[in-house]
């Protein structure tokens, strides 16, 4: 049995983040940001598996890099609980469709929501492994991929607008330069020098 004060590595697997408070360690508030890696104390594991929903966030978007912390709090796991973003990566590229579906089938949700989201941003060839995506989780890697190219050449300013259109405006030589007030604008004639 490890030492309430080990130190683990813990790392969040999803592709969102994940945070957790505990009241025993006087409301210990702890967040992870998506694929970051935190040294954390066996007993904040142990305490966090005790709170409601804790041992779902270890189990599902938390990897603990210690088998022995991993047999204490979540017993025996699949060997897809341990599989990391590399893992996901080259199953994708160069693994069997078979190993696929098993790591759909029995990988914990953070692992499943990272093949899909891995699949799209490497642009998987393999339509097999697209077809099985969709099959088993609902996602449809082909029509993401799809969105993602339409929406590449569309530009965001600082406001978060959508810039439609890439050209500048067309600005006529003759055309003033100077911008209209109203009163300016009210005035019979005015004449513009170059």
């Amino acid at each position: 049995m490890l030492d309430n004060k080990t130190i683990i590595k813990v790392t969040n697997r999803d592709n969102g983040s994940v945070g957790y408070t505990i009241p025993d360690l006087n409301n210990l508030n702890r967040n992870f940001t998506s694929g970051e890696t935190k040294e954390i104390t066996m007993e904040e594991l142990r305490r966090l598996s005790f709170i409601p929903g804790g041992e779902s966030l270890i189990r599902n978007y938390l990897i603990i890099d210690n088998k022995e912390a991993v047999a204490e709090l979540l017993h025996e796991v699949e060997p897809e609980y341990f599989y990391t973003r590399e893992d996901v990566k080259n199953l994708l590229l160069n693994g069997s469709l078979d190993a696929l579906k098993d790591c759909i089938d029995f990988a914990p949700t953070g692992t499943v929501d990272l093949v899909k989201q891995l699949a799209v941003e490497l642009k998987i060839a393999d339509i097999y492994k697209r077809k099985a995506i969709l099959d088993m989780t609902g996602f449809d890697v082909t029509k993401a991929i799809e969105i993602n190219e339409e929406t590449a050449d569309e530009k965001v300013n600082t406001d978060g607008l959508i810039r439609r259109l890439n050209a500048k405006p067309e600005v006529k030589e003759d055309a003033p330069t100077v911008r209209r007030t109203a009163a300016a604008a009210s005035t019979e004639k005015y004449k513009i020098i170059k």
